[in-house]
């Protein structure tokens, strides 16, 4: 295999560098969305108490997945910017560094979340029969959480580099096995257990431990774009606190909209088992359009990173913007397909007459913001990859605290579910408005990681 070049990302066409480096992100990611929705799917049919565990579960493990957010935000910021400015060593470096703090912080999250799980769903307010389902379902994914974060910043060295390509093969090829894993899993079919809701975990943790392996094998028997060298690299606390004094503002960033969410979780909860699965299913469906603005906004992280560290501001932030439009018309034209056709995606999770009212009407209010929300996610990763994570960090306190979970409790007390849908939409509309208005300053431009 002839070893690939990388890819020029600071000079020739921006519309050709943007292309080439999301669109693989952007199919990656709609499909692992899409496998979110096949696996909902799955364990919809175990009953709303086993979609509500699935959706209470999530919210939790939302907490693992910031801090693995810090790491991979750290990674590309270090690693886009020695490869902008021709420092290869440099960024294989931080990359080894990476994985190290990955390791490090999956011993601490088996040791503290396998006891955790039920204590936290009845935190949450969760009924006997959710926390039944949800404890096997948390504790397998704790237990197997190695396998997504060491995968997950696999990925980021790649496209760090400039390489979207290898992560999409990988994550084509564990999808496919996790959606096959799934049902056999879930319902115990031919030889395979009946796990029930623990099942879809289980499937989630084995397919992605198939993808660490199939990163290795490209790491140490390809030739790749970025070399995974661990001969005399030790842990290196010098550069662990530079990917993390990188990455600690995202992942509070993280801490704060997973907080949000558990406690609107909490909020909704109060409304009944029908109204949480009703949640459930649009937050799915919601992740499967927000995962075009993650995609374009992972690309426009290496973007910015490798611009500026070619020391091409202008161009930084001509793609950045570039990319914002491209995301937030795509986001637009999916939210209109939400709200025309609302009453007909609900029922393909959950037919029960309340779940379909109720998820009706959050799902056609929750499209509104789509394009708002673009903002906000593809303009905050470019700052990420300036290395500027406190800005993006502040505004998501600011619209969270201060307007998702203040104005969805204060529109409660008189619209109840309603009011806490608008809070959410609100929300959305004032941060990614609060987003584009501090990038348009600037002085990410001169930020020096």
């Amino acid at each position: 295999m002839r070893k690939p070049s990388s890819m020029n990302l600071t000079e020739g066409s921006i519309i050709s560098s943007i292309w080439r480096l999301s669109l693989p992100i952007m199919i990656g990611n709609i499909l692992q969305n899409l496998f979110s929705i096949v696996d909902m799917i799955f364990v919809g049919k175990l009953g709303p108490s086993a979609v509500a565990a699935v959706g209470m579960s999530g919210v939790i493990l939302g907490m693992l997945y910031v801090v693995i957010f810090g790491i991979y935000t750290g990674n590309i910021a270090l690693v886009s910017r020695f490869f902008g400015a021709n420092q290869k060593e440099e960024a294989e470096h931080v990359a080894v560094q990476s994985l190290y703090l990955g390791v490090f912080f999956y011993a601490i999250v088996a040791l503290i979340g396998y006891p955790s799980a039920k204590p936290l769903l009845e935190l949450l307010g969760a009924s006997d029969a959710v926390v039944d389902h949800g404890v096997s379902y948390i504790r397998a994914m704790f237990l197997g959480s190695f396998t997504m974060i060491l995968s997950i910043i696999m990925a980021s060295m790649f496209r760090a580099a400039g390489d979207a390509r290898t992560p999409l093969i990988a994550l084509v090829i564990s999808t496919l096995i996790n959606i096959g894993l799934d049902p056999l899993l879930i319902f115990g079919i031919w030889v395979f257990p009946d796990l029930g809701v623990a099942g879809s975990a289980w499937a989630t943790v084995i397919a992605r431990g198939l993808g660490v392996l199939l990163y290795l094998y490209f790491f140490f028997t390809k030739e790749t774009i970025i070399d995974l060298r661990f001969d005399g690299e030790k842990p290196n606390l010098s550069t662990m606190g530079r990917i993390m004094k990188i990455g600690v503002f995202s992942s509070l960033q993280g801490i704060l909209r997973n907080l949000s969410g558990l406690v609107l979780t909490r909020v909704v909860a109060i409304y009944g088992t029908f109204a949480i699965a009703a949640y459930v299913v649009v937050m799915r469906l919601q992740f499967v359009v927000l995962m075009v603005g993650f995609g374009l906004g992972t690309a426009v992280s290496t973007l910015v990173g490798q611009n500026l560290g070619a020391d091409k501001p202008d161009r930084a932030a001509r793609t950045a913007w570039i990319i914002t439009g491209i995301g937030a018309a795509i986001m637009v034209f999916m939210g209109i397909v939400y709200i025309i056709f609302a009453r007909s995606i609900i029922p393909i999770f959950n037919d029960h007459p309340e779940v379909l009212r109720i998820g009706t009407v959050y799902l056609r209010i929750a499209a509104v913001a789509f394009g708002f929300i673009a903002l906000a996610i593809i303009l905050g990763r470019a700052l990420n990859g300036a290395g500027d994570t406190l800005s993006p960090m502040i505004m998501t306190a600011i619209g969270l605290l201060a307007f998702r979970i203040g104005l969805s409790l204060l529109l409660a007390q008189r619209y109840e579910l309603m009011g806490i849908w608008l809070g959410i939409a609100i929300s959305s509309i004032i941060q990614g408005l609060m987003t584009a208005g501090w990038f348009s300053i600037g002085r990410w431009k001169h930020k020096k990681v």
